[in-house]
């Protein structure tokens, strides 16, 4: 049976009682920045409504970000969405909830949590054959080892920003296959690469690793991420080491962290051929379940023109291989960690998650809705990424949106 809240929200809303994600937001009246959660087109002020109804627990809603009640751990997490849902459902709660709750246009929203580490996967097979013809024609389009592990860079952490902060075309050298010699300048091949973001939860010591089976313990929820990508940077870059200055001018993801817990409708198996490669021990899960895909819908749009629907369903690996591949050395993980999903790519050209594979590396011109036409980006673009996942009995997760201007090159 569905929840129903005394807030009467339509059941097909996709911030209802079954969603709750997690924010960081201020207000004019008060700059103090605090977690909230999302109901409706409301924002509930968490630590304020917790102490109202007597939820010591709540306390570590007041800082913030996220990471103080992140760090808690998953026992938390649980209590703290079953608290949420019991609040807001019951109308004996609602004379005390209901004044901490402010329209969703009357507060600011931030980045929702301290970043850690960052790390960006690549866990499209159609994405990796694209890039793999593109940049490489004269050698097999997957890597040898592309079907055997969680292929992944690491990224830089300060420039994780929250949707809505416009950023200044990147700066770097480039050399074109016909130039004599590299020369230095802003990117003329600027992209947007189409992802889900995993947020790290409770962390682990130094030499300690997460299982597959494990990762549920560790994996608080997601966000939709944009790795804007400067490709004619990247491509002369990324040999032998992998992407550096191509990547890590900035990367965007929504405002609202969407729990794993909210997304138990969404799970789905992972694309398997029957002559795929055994994946190590360490990459299965022993309870048969622990790895699993996302059936979430995601729409890329520039200046309103929707270009892409990626769908998350396609991707080969799943986020707990990805943790399980992270830690397998013995790299610790922090609160706040953040991890890629890497481009969202399907097999079909309107599937595609990045403007190198929509153009084909800029060979084939994307027309928007104005008749202008884009191969990359161009100065005073804007780029909305949107994901919605099903919930329970028929309902819709909305996991927001991503968003972000380009600015010219200082």
């Amino acid at each position: 049976m569905t929840a129903t809240s005394w807030l009467d929200l339509p059941a097909d809303h996709p911030f209802g009682i079954h969603h709750l994600p997690y924010g960081v937001f201020s207000t004019a009246d008060d700059p103090h920045r605090r977690v909230g959660v999302r109901i409706g087109d409301l924002v509930l002020d968490l630590s304020r409504a917790a102490a109202s109804a007597g939820y010591a627990a709540g306390s570590a809603w007041s800082a913030p970000s996220l990471n103080p009640f992140l760090g808690q751990g998953s026992s938390a997490w649980a209590a703290g969405r079953a608290w949420l849902t019991e609040v807001l459902c019951d109308a004996a709660y609602r004379s005390v909830i209901e004044r901490h709750l402010l329209p969703l246009d009357a507060v600011t929203l931030h980045l929702p949590i301290e970043v850690g580490d960052y790390v960006d996967y690549y866990a499209s097979a159609h994405h990796a054959s694209n890039v793999g013809k593109i940049f490489r024609p004269d050698s097999p389009a997957l890597p040898v080892n592309w079907k055997h592990l969680p292929i992944g860079y690491h990224g830089r952490s300060g420039t994780v920003v929250v949707t809505g902060t416009d950023y200044h075309r990147p700066c770097g050298q480039r050399k074109g296959p016909q130039d004599p010699a590299p020369v230095y300048g802003p990117s003329v091949r600027l992209d947007i690469e189409a992802e889900l973001g995993f947020v790290v939860g409770a962390g682990t010591e130094l030499g300690e690793r997460i299982s597959v089976d494990e990762a549920a313990e560790h994996l608080f929820g997601v966000v939709v991420l944009n790795d804007w990508s400067a490709r004619d940077l990247q491509a002369w870059e990324y040999v032998p080491l992998g992407p550096y200055l191509g990547k890590s001018f900035c990367t965007s993801i929504s405002a609202w962290v969407t729990p794993m817990a909210a997304l138990a409708e969404a799970k789905v198996a992972l694309p398997r051929q029957a002559d795929d490669p055994q994946v190590l021990d360490y990459l299965t899960s022993a309870a048969g379940d622990g790895a699993f895909g996302l059936d979430v819908h995601v729409e890329v749009a520039v200046n309103g023109t929707v270009v892409s629907r990626p769908e998350y369903r396609d991707m080969y690996w799943s986020p707990a291989q990805m943790l399980a591949h992270m830690t397998v050395n013995g790299a610790s993980v922090r609160t706040g960690d953040l991890f890629g999903s890497g481009t969202i790519s399907g097999e079909e050209k309107d599937t595609r998650g990045s403007f190198l594979e929509l153009s084909w590396s800029g060979t084939e011109p994307i027309t928007l809705a104005d008749g202008s036409q884009r191969t990359f980006l161009e100065d005073g673009d804007t780029v909305t990424l949107r994901a919605v996942a099903p919930g329970p009995h028929g309902a819709v997760i909305g996991l927001g949106e991503c968003t972000g201007t380009v600015l010219a090159a200082r």
